[in-house]
């Protein structure tokens, strides 16, 4: 992942769950924070030119091999936008039970629905500039 690095960290996981912002689908949570919310804090050195990411699955899920495929595909759902998404946030995935089952267009429009939702995709961004640049042209 090219402007990604990997929460690591027990208190980095704490600290997007207790202060970050979240969004829920039938397959997975997506939470997200700023990352100068953690410099602020005392939390790492991100300078906000790149994101954070973090993926959960909890062992209710399976043994460690469905656990790694949702994993793995969750990193791949990521990996695949990433360069559709705005730099200097810390995200972490969780996975749901519907995760594992999952076909993969239903996870990766989940997971991007999500990342809209929290306001993570300059596309949006994008697509109003646009639409309101053709409106001022009129």
């Amino acid at each position: 992942m090219k402007f990604t690095t990997s929460l690591t960290k027990n208190y980095e996981f704490r600290r997007l769950y207790n202060k970050g912002k979240s969004a829920a689908s039938k397959y997975v949570v997506v939470y997200c924070i700023r990352n100068n919310s953690f410099r602020n804090a005392g939390y790492g050195k991100n300078n906000g030119s790149e994101n954070r990411l973090g993926i959960t699955v909890s062992t209710k899920l399976g043994g460690a091999v469905q656990r790694n495929r949702i994993r793995r595909r969750l990193k791949e759902v990521y990996r695949l936008n990433e360069s559709s998404l705005r730099k200097g946030y810390s995200i972490v995935l969780v996975a749901r039970q519907g995760s594992r089952y999952a076909e993969w267009n239903e996870l990766t429009s989940s997971v991007l629905s999500l990342f809209n939702k929290l306001g993570l995709m300059m596309v949006s961004e994008n697509v109003n500039n646009n639409a309101a640049n053709a409106a001022n042209a009129n």
